[in-house]
């Protein structure tokens, strides 16, 4: 008995011992495998990873072609997620005031950026401490409405008025608009009578719904209505003269203007954005890490190169009234593709402005590293050292 035992159990440390020994074989093929401190290199390797094919990432649109609301004072048009599925960040619009007209005083439950492209207003801001603004603004110049601080808009001058705007959220529509006309429209005149401490004969003419942009008189750009302007101190105004202002970036390619809440402390949500490009110029391959980008394309041809998620690459040119919308961390250049210069107007969705760039990783990466990366000597990298331009002449 003792034998048989003893027999079975020196069969049994030999058979262990043989199948640890292969284990311990097989773990130490080159296959890529990682057993505690027993790890492999794999034994079939890739030189590079396949691209991904599949549908290209949508990130333009025409706002000049979207869908338009007009009333007798002028029109609006818009572009949000519902159009472009991607822009879930921000939403554009395109604003037009004839003479004499006025977007009537609304407010928003997301902020509300502009630039003012051609002809004169005055906006009338009331913020949610009761302070009072009322400032005159020409081309070049911004609005920023945070959200719930209620505002108009009202042309100044004998020519239409007409800005491009932003909202922070990329389903902004009239989902998310409280109009006064539309608002005192829902109550009756004894209750109105009530809340004003007026008499009730007073709303007898009051709009039945909502007006949005209503026409009245013109009024002259040094009238008497332009020159009850009272602009708040520089950290609480509404308004912003951009084009004003020095560039922060001016090269022999364009120049980049930029608003960001440390110019523009009222807008601590959004930046905004004024690029121009000479004909062959790049606003050289970049990324934002805070914020997603809108453009509008004001003029000239341009062409947007996007390096999306999921290793997807989208190419798109661009003319006036065009859009784009590039998510957040997503890398991209700006071309001009045209013969004339070009500009574009736009915004990050962040009171802060930063871009981190390909060129300066490329000019401060150790070139030992880049080799590497690119399977290449060190002689092949040594040029990656230039100065970042941000705007890039064409070579």
């Amino acid at each position: 008995m003792f034998k048989s035992n003893r027999r079975i159990f020196i069969q049994s440390i030999a058979f262990g011992a043989g199948v640890l020994g292969a284990a311990k074989s097989a773990l130490a093929a080159p296959d890529g495998h990682a057993a505690g401190y027993d790890v492999a290199p794999a034994s079939e390797f890739l030189k590079t990873i396949p691209r991904k094919s599949g549908d290209p990432v949508v990130f333009t649109a025409s706002l000049d072609k979207g869908p338009i609301k007009a009333t007798s004072g002028g029109w609006a048009r818009e572009v949000t997620a519902r159009g472009l599925p991607l822009a879930t960040g921000i939403a554009g619009a395109h604003l037009y005031i004839n003479a004499g007209g006025a977007r009537e005083m609304h407010w928003h439950n997301s902020a509300e950026w502009a630039y003012v492209v051609d002809g004169h207003c005055q906006v009338t801001v009331v913020d949610p401490d009761g302070q009072l603004e009322v400032a005159n603004l020409g081309p070049g110049d911004l609005w920023y409405f945070p959200t719930g601080h209620s505002h108009a808009i009202q042309t100044l001058g004998p020519s239409a008025c007409h800005a491009v705007l932003a909202f922070d959220d990329g389903l902004y529509s009239e989902h998310g608009t409280f109009g006064i006309s539309d608002w005192m429209s829902r109550y009756d005149a004894p209750a109105l009578s009530q809340a004003l401490g007026v008499s009730t004969e007073i709303f007898n003419a009051n709009p039945k719904a909502e007006t949005y942009i209503m026409q009245g008189e013109v009024l002259a750009l040094d009238g008497p209505q332009a020159k009850i302007a009272r602009p708040l101190d520089r950290d609480r105004t509404h308004r912003f003269p951009l084009m004003s202002q020095k560039p922060k970036v001016s090269t022999p390619g364009g120049a980049l203007y930029v608003a960001s809440a440390k110019e523009f402390p009222v807008s601590s949500g959004m930046t905004g954005l004024v690029l121009k490009l000479k004909p062959g110029a790049m606003h050289e391959p970049h990324w934002h890490t805070d914020a997603n980008e809108w453009h509008y394309v004001l003029k000239g041809r341009t062409r947007v190169t996007l390096f999306a998620f999921d290793k997807r690459v989208a190419v798109a040119e661009l003319s006036p009234g065009d859009c784009a919308y590039i998510p957040r961390n997503c890398g991209h250049s700006i071309e001009n593709v045209g013969k004339e210069d070009a500009e574009m107007v736009g915004v990050l969705d962040s009171g802060a402005y930063r871009e981190s760039s390909l060129t300066d990783w490329l000019a401060k990466a150790p070139r030992h590293l880049l080799a590497n990366n690119f399977g290449v000597p060190e002689t092949a990298v040594a040029n990656f050292g230039r100065k970042r331009m941000i705007i890039a002449t064409a070579s």
